[in-house]
């Protein structure tokens, strides 16, 4: 009989007015790199949150080598040998690197911190596993791809056997998400047993040897990827076929509404400009995307342009109006939207209800809000039934559920269903399909063709290579905070993109 490294049997988790993980056993062979598929919303991270003590399920067991195990929190999981790099990131910003990766098992002789001891550690596990890291820069000045390995290092810094990654490349650059995988396969040929929850079917066909489905809370199946194909698997994940390939007439592009001159936004890491002197213009009834390595001043240009950060010189102009300065509600009321990279920081009050967030940009119209100042609560109530059901948002209590309580894709598209239903001249899309299943980016993609079929422009930034090659009429490259290439996606390709994106070639555009 097959020894596991961990089985999860039986194992039930309720919330208010909704069944998490209904019955749902899972069990994970020793040096094995086993998916976990699913829907946003299926009950993935729940179920892992439960391996690694964070939730208590009402029914089931675990068991660990074949013993059962009581697991009250993330310490008896981590004395256990079990890890987790979570899906939205648990670490102290303003810390460094190093004080994130050894803090709660700090070295110590006779109380006093022994940081060189732990440095040693920290790098001899960085070299080995290359995951370079600066060990003395802060949280809040690195990349997301530098945090995710700071994450890592803080599993293996604990002697971790099992590694949980819950959507591990949901926010890393294409070369990233390379490097990952072939960490994760160096790990697996160590001994080390990984259970990898994603929505990506490329990755899971690549790098994982089994992959188990879930679809609203239940059990569906484990498979053997390599008896499978990924048409298979999205088929167990959403219960029907889903099209990979963007159904779109061509462009019919109109009158320019954003036209952007000589911007210049600042960096907040360094004294250079992180954008340097961008011009372009997108006109009505098109989608042009802003491809790029991740870090190449793709956030700060959308900062600039949202109003989130001051320009150092430059000029905006939205459908005639110069609005370089105006504030964040006039840009919003004159026709832009915004859906951001950031979901938790910019584009959600996480304690309010999911009714209130998506009122956020409108509350103070009359249809929401009352000559005396008080809201119209019943108006509101409607309003984010409709967009709730256009939209297909799930959560356990409909309206009034808190929106930290969602899971992340469904945070993702109560943004989107906001966004959008404000019916914008400017719809900014940045990274609109991060962390989303593939029947839910199909969806989104489907909605953005339709946003330029209705005659409106669309900026789309992504670091998705898929996505930069299947929904845009035009891609502008950006290296370095400049716009180094103007690509048709009809006429290019993957290899020349990325030539572009590493700064080894670059025209002269004229936007």
């Amino acid at each position: 009989m097959e020894q596991y490294a961990v089985e999860m049997l039986h194992i039930t988790k309720k919330f208010p007015g909704i069944i998490a993980n209904d019955d749902i056993t899972l069990q994970l062979k020793k040096g094995e790199i086993h998916a976990l598929l699913g829907e946003n919303g299926a009950g993935k991270s729940t179920l892992m949150s439960v391996l690694f003590g964070l939730y208590q399920p009402e029914e089931g067991i675990i068991k660990k080598d074949g013993v059962e195990v009581k697991i009250n929190n993330p310490n008896d999981a981590n004395a256990l040998g079990i890890g987790m790099v979570h899906q939205h990131f648990k670490l102290v910003e303003c810390f460094t690197v190093l004080d994130n990766i050894i803090m709660g098992v700090e070295p110590n002789k006779m109380g006093f911190l022994q940081k060189k001891e732990a440095r040693d550690k920290v790098m001899a596990l960085s070299e080995k596993y290359g995951l370079s890291v600066d060990p003395d820069a802060k949280i809040e000045d690195i990349t997301v791809g530098m945090q995710q390995r700071t994450e890592i290092l803080k599993m293996l810094y604990r002697d971790n056997e099992i590694l949980i990654f819950d959507e591990p490349t949901a926010v890393l650059t294409p070369q990233e998400i390379s490097e990952l995988m072939q960490i994760m396969k160096n790990l697996a040929a160590e001994g080390k047993s990984i259970l990898f929850i994603s929505h990506k079917l490329n990755e899971i066909m690549e790098v994982a040897d089994r992959c188990s489905v879930l679809r609203k809370g239940k059990y569906i199946g484990t498979v053997e990827t390599k008896n499978t194909t990924a048409e298979d698997l999205s088929a167990m994940m959403v219960g029907r076929n889903v099209n990979f390939h963007v159904e779109k007439k061509p462009a019919s592009p109109g009158d320019v509404i954003l036209e952007i001159d000589n911007m210049t936004v600042a960096s907040k890491v360094h004294k250079n400009n992180a954008v340097k002197n961008v011009s372009l213009k997108v006109h009505a009834g098109e989608i042009v995307c802003i491809a790029g390595i991740d870090g190449n001043g793709q956030s700060e240009f959308v900062y600039g342009l949202s109003g989130l950060e001051p320009l150092v010189s430059g000029k905006i102009t939205l459908c005639g109006k110069d609005i370089t300065k105006t504030s964040i509600r006039q840009k919003s009321i004159l026709g832009m939207s915004h859906i951001p990279e950031d979901r938790h920081k910019h584009g959600l009050v996480l304690d309010y209800s999911l009714e209130d967030n998506l009122i956020l940009q409108t509350y103070f119209n009359p249809e929401f809000t009352t000559p005396a100042g008080f809201l119209r609560r019943k108006n509101i109530r409607e309003y984010a039934d409709r967009l709730i059901e256009q939209y297909d948002v799930r959560s356990g209590q409909g309206a009034i559920t808190t929106t930290r309580a969602m899971s992340g894709g469904n945070q993702q598209k109560a943004i989107i269903a906001r966004e959008i239903d404000k019916a914008p001249e400017l719809l900014i899309a940045v990274q609109p399909t991060r962390g989303l299943d593939v029947g839910a980016i199909e969806y989104i993609h489907k909605q953005l063709v339709a946003q330029r079929d209705a005659g409106k422009a669309v900026l789309l930034i992504s670091l998705e290579l898929d996505e930069v090659m299947d929904v845009p009429d035009r891609i502008l490259v950006m290296y370095e905070g400049e716009i180094v290439g103007e690509l048709d996606p009809k006429k290019t390709t993957q290899e020349e993109l990325g030539l572009y994106m590493a700064g080894a070639k670059r025209d002269e555009v004229k936007a």
